[in-house]
């Protein structure tokens, strides 16, 4: 009895469109706004309010200082856990398990044909929203459910910081049929604090080794401990797709 069953609208654009606007803000980028604006308003996939975010979002960054826009994103997705955009760290943080994870996600991907730029992570959501563009309708809303719980926590901390990228988050939950609900966000630590290296020989206690991860402390006199100059930024890479596949 599926006669009145609704079939699944299509959202292939729009996913390619939301997993671009997660993109770093370079003049790439900015040059395609216009297209993906368009994008957006042809599949006509969401709901008004939600379109009008997004609209929102994308007069935002057009009109915004190039160096401002770059600076805000690396500010907003790269200094703190709860709006990171790599889905495990919110599952596994630094663990073993999130190894396996990508594996089995990464082999996902290839059982549908599809294969990761070096250098791209399979948990990365703009490249998950690539995967679910490429799947039908059906498929790529059970993707999207899959995953909405994790979309959900940085949809609720990017609200919390009073960010436009927070409409994105809405209308990947929109697409899954999911409801946006209220999350308890833990407190995080200041990023100083997080990266912060223990004292050396702190008088033989484990200050400053109770947080994850494997900390060395070098001899003074070993070459390898001279300071080293700071390696420059890497912006975030778009994910695989071309911006063609929006045409």
């Amino acid at each position: 009895m599926g006669l009145f069953k609704t079939a699944p609208r299509p959202m292939a654009r729009t996913l390619r469109a939301l997993a671009r606007l997660l993109a770093y803000p370079d003049a790439g980028l900015r040059a395609h706004l216009p297209l993906l604006r368009a994008a957006l308003r042809e599949e006509g996939t969401l709901g008004a309010a939600r379109a009008a975010e997004l609209e929102g979002l994308l007069a935002h960054l057009a009109q915004q200082a190039p160096l401002d826009a770059e600076a805000d994103y690396v500010q907003l997705f790269d200094s703190g856990r709860r709006t990171a955009l790599h889905l495990f760290e919110h599952v596994h943080g630094d663990s073993r398990e999130r190894g396996a994870a990508l594996i089995d996600l990464a082999q996902t991907y290839e059982r549908a044909g599809l294969f990761l730029a070096p250098g791209q992570m399979p948990d990365y959501l703009p490249v998950a929203l690539e995967f679910a563009s490429t799947q039908p309708p059906r498929e790529a809303a059970a993707f999207l459910g899959e995953i909405a719980h994790l979309v959900n926590v940085i949809f609720a901390a990017l609200e919390q910081r009073g960010s436009r990228y927070a409409s994105v988050m809405g209308a990947l939950l929109d697409l899954a049929g999911v409801p946006a609900r209220a999350v308890e966000l833990p407190t995080e630590p200041p990023l100083d604090e997080l990266w912060e290296e223990p004292a050396a020989f702190d008088g033989c206690t484990n200050a400053g080794q109770t947080r994850k991860g494997v900390r060395v402390t070098r001899r003074a006199d070993d070459p390898a401990a001279a300071p080293r100059p700071a390696a420059a930024a890497t912006p975030a890479m778009p994910a695989t797709a071309a911006y063609g596949a929006l045409q």
